[in-house]
Formats: structure tokens, sequence, C-alpha cells
């Protein structure tokens, strides 16, 4: 499917420009279903960029989130850290810039402004569970090796979706804890949601670029699992395809 890409810029109440990555297919009526995609701590990397256009060739219209500003990048994991505990620190500053990326997609005309979703990797898997958690309109939420602790616990009613995980089970950043924490918070919240944990696959598996800036950064948690990539986003798509 031919698609089109663009570049989205729009601007925080402290001056910050934020600049998504578009995609939608080209030759398809309005009214398309909408997916935010939320990028690793790296930034709006090839990988959040490519999985919004692969969403468009799919069917769908996504906007791959800008969470720093400026589209920034990088491939060093301290700087990386730095920035993701920049707005861990100023939840107030990531909602909005959540929010905002949210009323941007739902104003593109291609798209149906009512029949949302969104995926994230990382710290974005967390950025989109916390959207959901907050009650944001979003139909199916998918987080890919994503962290699985909450800005605030879910409440009963609040999640007005369907939530998938995607988990390595040798992924050190979701240690079983974690995971038994998030079960224990989902079933108290009667929120419906699905689990899939791949055997032996480490933090980052879908992107291809994990294993080098594992070897990059001297952190052999980050592995590509070109199987558990796919597996996963054949899941993803399916829940797509269910909900929206």
């Amino acid at each position: 499917m031919r698609i089109i890409t663009r570049t989205i810029s729009y601007t925080t109440s402290d001056g910050v420009t934020l600049k998504s990555h578009f995609a939608c297919p080209a030759d398809t009526p309005h009214e398309l279903s909408g997916v935010l995609v939320a990028p690793e701590w790296w930034g709006l990397s090839e990988h959040a960029k490519k999985s919004a256009e692969r969403l468009a060739e799919a069917g769908y219209a996504a906007l791959a989130m800008d969470l720093y500003g400026d589209a920034q990048l990088t491939d060093d994991a301290s700087v990386a850290s730095a920035n993701m505990n920049a707005l861990l620190d100023a939840p107030e500053k990531l909602e909005e810039r959540t929010r905002l990326a949210l009323e941007t997609l739902q104003a593109q005309p291609e798209v149906n402004a009512l029949n949302l979703g969104a995926i994230g990797f990382c710290f974005g898997g967390k950025v989109v569970l916390d959207m959901a958690r907050r009650g944001e309109p979003l139909k199916a939420v998918t987080s890919f090796h994503g962290l699985l602790t909450p800005a605030a616990p879910a409440i009963e009613g609040m999640v007005k979706g369907e939530l998938l995980i995607e988990n390595g089970t040798d992924d050190p950043l979701v240690p079983p804890e974690m995971l038994e924490a998030f079960i224990a918070e989902m079933d108290k919240a009667k929120v419906e949601y699905h689990i899939d944990n791949f055997p032996n696959v480490r933090h980052g598996f879908t992107n291809p670029q994990a294993t080098a800036n594992g070897v990059k950064n001297n952190f052999d948690a980050l592995h590509y699992d070109e199987e558990a990539a796919k597996t996963s986003w054949q899941n993803m798509l399916n829940l797509l395809e269910r909900k929206l």
C-alpha cells in the first residue's frame, strides 16, 4: 500500500516545539482509525517512525510522538536516561505532551477522532499505559517491552479499552515482581488485558538497533529478537483489528 508521511509541529505551554511523524495510506477515504506511537527513551527514532509507517501500510493513520522536542534522538543511554527522567520527574509536562499528541492525531483530516488506539516501546510502553490509566479515549493499547509501573494506579472504570502487554521473560527492566504488581493492579481495576511472555527474550526486542545499542552502551539487556518482534507485531495488529 502506498503511504504518505508528514512532520507535524505543535508547541507546549512552556514553548517546546514537538515535531511528530505522521503516516497514513495515500489513497483511502477519510475516517481512518488513528494510532499513537510512543517511542523508546532514545527519542523519535527510525524504529518509532517506521512503526507508524507500518501501521499506515496496514490501513491506519499513525502519529509517532516527539516527547522531547525538536525530534531529539540519541544512541547514548546516559543522555536517553536523563531525557526520560526529566519527563518522569515532571509528570505534568509528560501528560501535556501526550495529550497534545492525541489531540494532534484527532485533528488530522484523515482521522476518525472517536476511533483511537496507541502503542509504545520501552519508555513509550509506560507512556501509553499511563494514558490509558488516566482515562484517555483509547480503545486498544499495546506495550512492547514496556515499563509497567504506573504514574498512578488504574481505577475501576477509567481504562476505556483493552490492554496488550508484549514482554520478554529475560527483560531485567521488567522483573517478575513488576509483572505481578501489574496483574494485581489490572485485576483490581477490572481492566481487560492480555500478556504475551516471550521466553529467553530480552529488552528492546522489537527494535533492529537494540543489539547494537546494547553493545555501544555496554548494556547486554538490550537485544533484538526477530521472531518475537514479528509475532508481537501481529498480536498488536490482531488487537487493533478487533477493537478499531
